[in-house]
């Protein structure tokens, strides 16, 4: 059955792959200049305004509820680097932040350096994917994407006149890097086809980008490039990494005009990455050790050799990153599902201890911490019912000090949460861990709303985070559980590798079984349990619902990668050939039929689909509109019965959805509506 006459599909485009015909009849919205397409997606948003038009009052009500939460005016905190306060804030009314800064103190007088609102005049998107001050902190470059599909222009300010220069460096990423003579930066710039970071640039401020120099270009197309600095800021780097490999090129930051050379050489599912101080370079690699080592060796030698080993592999314990201090050394660890921050002697001394956390599950890692002389340690902290804060942790004394936290306005008290963490049993016998918050009102005998949220790819772990918009669920009566699937990291590197390539539907069945073992012991019933996950996690949801559509009563789809055979085929859609060691190449008969075997979009079937809302980003660089598109046209052909269907396309943003403060809250709230109407139904 149908809630809505698609438009009539073309001739199916017939794709012959391995001895395999596949049939697309949907094929034709690939083309966004197609104009029926665009009218097809236009009628798909006004088919759900109608559809949905019983809950803008509910909607409405989310909006105000989750921006009643927000401070009019916020403020971030205050990083010192050198001898500036730097910050950002949110003025009364305003959809995009203003970056500030003040000199010697936080009391001295405010220059705003960027004020975001006043690039975004007349802009339906806009978004500052990087901004950087020169080391003399007299310049600032930024970029900014004014599309969605994270394709910026570059230009720099003076930041003692407030005058901008002529030239504007169009193409770029938004990742860039100063040198040490305060007139040098060097920045990125993407493959115009394939949006993949692909060449690094040499600009000097003043002169034409006509002038720019190509200091080096990536031309394998599965890899990516950026640039940074070190702690030390003596080294440039260029980091070219695929998702198992990576080399890193160094220059001499004094000398911007020179070679950059070599550190070590790629080499097939050799990771590493690099930082440098008080003479040493400091190396975190794969190398015999799946869950990392750290190394050093000096930086007046070889580098591609005769590195010293300073922290072993364990097998319990992931090293996700590292900070340098002069007399300490910062690691992040991963262990048991949790993340870990561990402070060592750097170089003499038996220092060895851990930062104490009380909550069952949260998230932490390390801040910005730009300077190595100041014993202070910056981190981050969260968890389901603890607002975001930045702590700073004196390495001397052990005195902590809550530098920021959201700010939560109107009736907020933590209390009145509680969170959980409990274990799920995979058909192997892997025990899946799972996160879960909600109101102490709230009754866990099988009457809750339950909303299962999952990722599950790239080895990135989903921590469980504190979320404003969140509470308006949980304040409803809703359960929010987080399931740790495999195919990201949360217990450690085995986690993701065990949940990629030909082991990916791990992934799915995953999170099945936590859907089932919430079931199971009584937290929700079967009528009012939803799933939901966007990019990957769209994936997820898509190979969860064809698999068991039983399951769950309803889910969310956000920018889904749903039609993963046929992107994954075509090497000219941005970013497919970098995702190879992800999913696997199916020009390789064994990958194909694998992938095959899941992917949403080929798998649906005849059958009774849960209810399900779609979203999608017209400029989505990541997950190609007609992704999503073709997939719930394809459903509304197949599905057996009038489950609710429905396609949200914004027409002018992209895989992030929209850029304004309080804009990309009524999407929030357009979702929610969906859920808590799903609820009502069966109450």
């Amino acid at each position: 059955m149908s809630n809505i006459a698609p438009i009539a599909p073309k001739l199916p485009h017939s794709l012959e792959n391995h001895g395999v015909t596949r049939l697309d009849e949907y094929f034709w919205m690939n083309d966004r200049e197609d104009p029926k397409v665009i009218s097809y997606l236009n009628e798909e948003n006004e088919f759900l305004k109608a559809e949905m038009a019983h809950t803008e009052e509910l909607q409405q009500q989310l909006f105000e509820e989750i921006k009643g939460r927000m401070k009019p005016r916020e403020e971030s905190a205050a990083t010192l680097v050198d001898d500036w306060y730097y910050y950002s804030r949110y003025e009364e009314g305003k959809e995009y932040p203003i970056h500030i800064r003040r000199k010697g103190s936080m009391e001295a007088p405010e220059e705003v350096i960027l004020d975001v609102n006043l690039l975004a005049e007349g802009k339906p998107y806009c978004a500052v994917l990087g901004s950087l001050v020169s080391t003399d902190h007299k310049l600032l470059a930024y970029a900014v994407d004014y599309q969605g599909r994270r394709i910026c222009d570059l230009r720099v300010r003076n930041l003692e006149t407030g005058e901008e220069f002529e030239e504007t460096i169009t193409g770029v990423t938004g990742n860039l890097s100063w040198a040490l003579d305060h007139q040098t930066f060097f920045y990125s710039t993407m493959d115009e086809q394939t949006l993949r970071a692909d060449k690094i640039f040499r600009h000097r401020v003043g002169t034409s980008p006509e002038e720019d120099v190509l200091v080096f270009e990536e031309t394998d197309e599965t890899f990516r490039c950026s640039i940074s600095r070190t702690k030390s800021r003596e080294y440039m780097v260029i980091h070219c990494g695929s998702t198992l490999t990576d080399e890193v090129w160094i220059l001499d930051s004094l000398h911007p005009t020179g070679d950059f050379r070599i550190f070590r050489a790629r080499e097939r599912g050799h990771e590493y990455g690099i930082d440098h101080y008080d003479g040493l370079f400091y190396i975190l690699s794969n190398e015999n050790a799946v869950n990392f080592q750290l190394f050093t060796c000096p930086d007046n030698g070889p580098t591609h050799t005769g590195w010293s080993l300073r922290i072993a592999h364990r097998e319990d314990t992931l090293i996700e990153g590292f900070e340098l201090f002069a007399n300490e050394l910062i690691l992040e660890e991963r262990r048991g599902g949790l993340t870990h921050l561990r402070i060592l002697s750097r170089k003499e001394g038996d220092r060895d201890e851990y930062l104490a956390f009380h909550d069952p599950a949260y998230t932490t890692g390390l801040s910005y911490n730009p300077s190595a002389l100041r014993p202070i340690l910056r981190y981050s902290y969260e968890s389901l019912t603890t607002p975001s804060s930045i702590i700073e942790h004196h390495l001397e004394t052990g005195e902590e000090t809550i530098v920021w936290q959201k700010e939560v306005q109107g009736e907020f008290d933590s209390k009145q949460y509680r969170s959980e963490r409990i274990f799920a049993e995979a058909a192997d016998g892997t025990r899946v861990p799972i996160s879960l918050v909600y109101h102490i009102d709230t009754q866990l005998d099988g009457s809750a709303p339950l909303v299962l949220y999952g990722y599950g790819s790239y080895g990135l772990s989903i921590d469980p985070y504190f979320s404003l918009s969140r509470l308006s669920l949980l304040n409803r009566g809703f359960v929010f559980a987080i399931a740790h699937i495999r195919g990201g990291s949360e217990m450690g590197r085995v986690w993701y590798e065990t949940g990629r390539q030909m082991q990916k539907k791990n992934t799915f069945t995953d999170f099945i079984a936590c859907g089932e073992h919430l079931l199971h012991i009584g937290y929700t019933s079967q009528d009012r349990i939803y799933c939901m996950g966007g990019s990957a996690g769209g994936l997820l949801v898509g190979a969860v619902i064809n698999l068991r559509p039983d399951l769950f009563a309803g889910a969310i789809a956000q920018v889904p990668f749903v039609d993963v055979v046929t992107t994954m085929l075509d090497d000219s859609i941005p970013l497919t050939t970098g995702e190879y060691d992800e999913w696997g190449n199916p020009n390789d008969k064994e990958a194909f039929d694998y992938m095959l075997s899941y992917s949403p979009y080929d798998n649906v079937k005849p059958t009774a689909y849960p209810h399900l809302f779609v979203a999608s980003g017209l400029h989505d660089s990541q997950v190609q509109y007609w992704e999503p598109t073709k997939w719930v046209a394809r459903l509304r052909e197949k599905k057996t019965n009038d489950a609710k269907l429905y396609l949200f396309t914004n027409m002018e943003a992209g895989h992030g959805g929209a850029s304004g403060r309080f804009e990309a809250i009524k999407e929030v709230a357009l979702e929610y509506a969906f859920l808590i109407d799903l609820a009502k139904e069966v109450e």
